[in-house]
Protein backbone atom coordinates (compact mmCIF):
# COMPACT_ATOMS: atom_id res chain seq x y z
CA UNK A 1 0.00 0.00 0.00
CA UNK A 2 1.29 3.43 -0.80
CA UNK A 3 0.83 6.57 1.27
CA UNK A 4 -1.79 8.12 -1.02
CA UNK A 5 -4.04 5.07 -0.71
CA UNK A 6 -3.67 5.18 3.08
CA UNK A 7 -4.55 8.89 3.16
CA UNK A 8 -7.66 8.33 1.00
CA UNK A 9 -8.79 5.61 3.41
CA UNK A 10 -7.99 7.78 6.42
CA UNK A 11 -10.03 10.68 5.02
CA UNK A 12 -13.02 8.37 4.67
CA UNK A 13 -12.46 6.87 8.12
CA UNK A 14 -12.57 10.42 9.47
CA UNK A 15 -15.85 11.12 7.65
CA UNK A 16 -17.43 7.87 8.81
CA UNK A 17 -16.33 8.39 12.43
CA UNK A 18 -17.75 11.90 12.44
CA UNK A 19 -21.01 10.66 10.97
CA UNK A 20 -21.34 7.94 13.61
CA UNK A 21 -20.52 10.28 16.46
CA UNK A 22 -22.80 13.02 15.19
CA UNK A 23 -25.66 10.58 14.67
CA UNK A 24 -25.36 9.46 18.29
CA UNK A 25 -25.21 13.06 19.51
CA UNK A 26 -28.46 13.92 17.74
CA UNK A 27 -30.15 12.07 20.60
CA UNK A 28 -29.08 14.75 23.07
CA UNK A 29 -31.08 17.84 23.87
CA UNK A 30 -29.56 21.25 23.16
CA UNK A 31 -28.95 21.61 26.90
CA UNK A 32 -27.11 18.27 27.06
CA UNK A 33 -25.06 19.24 23.98
CA UNK A 34 -23.92 22.43 25.74
CA UNK A 35 -23.73 21.02 29.29
CA UNK A 36 -20.42 21.47 31.14
CA UNK A 37 -18.31 18.33 31.03
CA UNK A 38 -14.79 17.33 31.96
CA UNK A 39 -12.37 17.75 29.05
CA UNK A 40 -9.99 20.24 27.47
CA UNK A 41 -12.97 21.97 25.83
CA UNK A 42 -15.61 21.77 28.57
CA UNK A 43 -18.65 20.67 26.53
CA UNK A 44 -19.52 18.49 23.59
CA UNK A 45 -20.51 21.60 21.64
CA UNK A 46 -17.17 23.34 22.24
CA UNK A 47 -15.13 20.20 21.51
CA UNK A 48 -16.88 19.48 18.22
CA UNK A 49 -16.79 23.14 17.18
CA UNK A 50 -13.04 23.10 17.85
CA UNK A 51 -12.61 20.11 15.53
CA UNK A 52 -14.62 21.90 12.84
CA UNK A 53 -12.78 25.21 13.17
CA UNK A 54 -9.35 23.59 12.98
CA UNK A 55 -10.45 21.36 10.09
CA UNK A 56 -11.63 24.41 8.15
CA UNK A 57 -8.24 26.00 8.73
CA UNK A 58 -6.16 22.97 7.72
CA UNK A 59 -8.32 22.08 4.72
CA UNK A 60 -7.97 25.69 3.64
CA UNK A 61 -4.19 25.38 3.99
CA UNK A 62 -4.25 22.27 1.80
CA UNK A 63 -6.24 24.12 -0.85
CA UNK A 64 -3.89 27.11 -0.47
CA UNK A 65 -6.72 29.53 0.31
CA UNK A 66 -5.81 33.11 1.20
CA UNK A 67 -6.27 34.88 4.52
CA UNK A 68 -6.74 31.69 6.55
CA UNK A 69 -5.97 33.27 9.91
CA UNK A 70 -9.30 35.10 9.61
CA UNK A 71 -11.06 31.76 10.20
CA UNK A 72 -10.18 32.09 13.88
CA UNK A 73 -11.68 35.59 14.01
CA UNK A 74 -14.83 34.91 12.02
CA UNK A 75 -15.72 31.34 12.98
CA UNK A 76 -19.31 31.12 14.24
CA UNK A 77 -19.95 28.31 16.68
CA UNK A 78 -22.59 25.81 15.61
CA UNK A 79 -25.26 26.02 18.29
CA UNK A 80 -26.90 22.66 17.58
CA UNK A 81 -25.89 19.22 16.39
CA UNK A 82 -27.74 19.47 13.07
CA UNK A 83 -25.87 22.54 11.85
CA UNK A 84 -22.55 21.30 13.23
CA UNK A 85 -22.93 17.93 11.50
CA UNK A 86 -23.75 19.57 8.17
CA UNK A 87 -20.77 21.94 8.34
CA UNK A 88 -18.40 19.15 9.43
CA UNK A 89 -19.65 16.88 6.65
CA UNK A 90 -18.93 19.59 4.06
CA UNK A 91 -15.39 20.01 5.41
CA UNK A 92 -14.88 16.24 5.53
CA UNK A 93 -16.01 15.93 1.90
CA UNK A 94 -13.55 18.63 0.80
CA UNK A 95 -10.80 16.69 2.56
CA UNK A 96 -11.82 13.48 0.77
CA UNK A 97 -11.73 15.25 -2.60
CA UNK A 98 -8.27 16.60 -1.79
CA UNK A 99 -6.94 13.20 -0.73
CA UNK A 100 -8.49 11.47 -3.77
CA UNK A 101 -6.52 13.78 -6.06
CA UNK A 102 -3.28 13.35 -4.13
CA UNK A 103 -0.27 11.60 -5.62
CA UNK A 104 3.21 10.94 -4.25
CA UNK A 105 4.52 14.31 -5.42
CA UNK A 106 1.53 16.01 -3.80
CA UNK A 107 2.29 14.30 -0.48
CA UNK A 108 5.83 15.64 -0.63
CA UNK A 109 4.79 19.14 -1.74
CA UNK A 110 5.46 21.97 0.64
CA UNK A 111 2.62 23.74 2.36
CA UNK A 112 2.59 26.99 4.32
CA UNK A 113 0.62 27.11 7.56
CA UNK A 114 0.01 30.68 8.72
CA UNK A 115 0.39 30.67 12.49
CA UNK A 116 -0.33 33.74 14.59
CA UNK A 117 3.35 34.76 14.78
CA UNK A 118 5.05 32.97 11.86
CA UNK A 119 4.52 30.87 8.76
CA UNK A 120 5.15 27.21 9.42
CA UNK A 121 6.42 25.16 6.47
CA UNK A 122 5.78 21.44 6.25
CA UNK A 123 4.90 18.76 3.72
CA UNK A 124 1.32 17.99 2.77
CA UNK A 125 1.68 14.39 3.98
CA UNK A 126 2.88 15.57 7.38
CA UNK A 127 0.05 18.08 7.69
CA UNK A 128 -2.50 15.37 6.84
CA UNK A 129 -1.00 13.03 9.45
CA UNK A 130 -1.22 15.83 12.03
CA UNK A 131 -4.77 16.67 11.01
CA UNK A 132 -6.00 13.07 11.29
CA UNK A 133 -4.34 12.76 14.69
CA UNK A 134 -5.96 16.01 15.87
CA UNK A 135 -9.40 14.87 14.77
CA UNK A 136 -9.02 11.45 16.41
CA UNK A 137 -7.74 12.99 19.64
CA UNK A 138 -10.66 15.37 20.09
CA UNK A 139 -13.26 12.91 18.81
CA UNK A 140 -12.00 10.61 21.56
CA UNK A 141 -12.65 13.34 24.10
CA UNK A 142 -16.18 13.80 22.75
CA UNK A 143 -16.66 10.04 22.84
CA UNK A 144 -15.68 9.99 26.52
CA UNK A 145 -18.00 12.91 27.30
CA UNK A 146 -20.84 11.12 25.53
CA UNK A 147 -20.26 8.13 27.84
CA UNK A 148 -21.42 10.40 30.68
CA UNK A 149 -24.86 10.76 29.09
CA UNK A 150 -27.73 8.36 28.48
CA UNK A 151 -26.51 7.88 24.87
CA UNK A 152 -24.19 4.94 24.23
CA UNK A 153 -20.98 6.06 22.49
CA UNK A 154 -20.73 4.54 19.00
CA UNK A 155 -17.91 2.35 17.70
CA UNK A 156 -15.43 4.65 15.95
CA UNK A 157 -12.32 2.64 15.22
CA UNK A 158 -12.94 -0.29 12.89
CA UNK A 159 -13.03 1.45 9.53
CA UNK A 160 -9.43 0.93 8.48
CA UNK A 161 -9.48 -2.82 7.86
CA UNK A 162 -10.93 -3.99 4.54
CA UNK A 163 -11.95 -7.26 6.23
CA UNK A 164 -14.44 -5.40 8.45
CA UNK A 165 -16.77 -4.29 5.65
CA UNK A 166 -19.73 -5.85 7.42
CA UNK A 167 -19.27 -3.40 10.31
CA UNK A 168 -19.73 -0.33 8.12
CA UNK A 169 -22.21 -1.53 5.51
CA UNK A 170 -25.02 0.82 6.61
CA UNK A 171 -22.80 3.92 6.73
CA UNK A 172 -21.11 3.09 3.44
CA UNK A 173 -24.50 2.85 1.74
CA UNK A 174 -25.68 6.10 3.36
CA UNK A 175 -22.57 7.89 2.10
CA UNK A 176 -22.86 6.35 -1.36
CA UNK A 177 -19.47 4.65 -1.05
CA UNK A 178 -18.46 1.26 -2.40
CA UNK A 179 -15.78 -0.90 -0.82
CA UNK A 180 -14.02 -1.30 -4.18
CA UNK A 181 -13.75 2.49 -4.55
CA UNK A 182 -12.41 3.06 -1.04
CA UNK A 183 -9.92 0.19 -1.08
CA UNK A 184 -8.81 0.50 -4.69
CA UNK A 185 -5.09 -0.08 -5.23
Amino acid sequence: MDLTQFLRIQARANRLSNQRLHQALRGLTREQFHAPRTSFFPSLALTLNHILEVDLFYVGVLYREPDLRSIFDTFVLADDMTSLAARQAASDERLIVFCDALDAAGCDAGVEIPRSDHVQRDRVGHLLAHMFNHQTHHRGQAHAMLAGTSIAPPQLDEFMLPSEAHLRKVEMAALGWREADVYRP
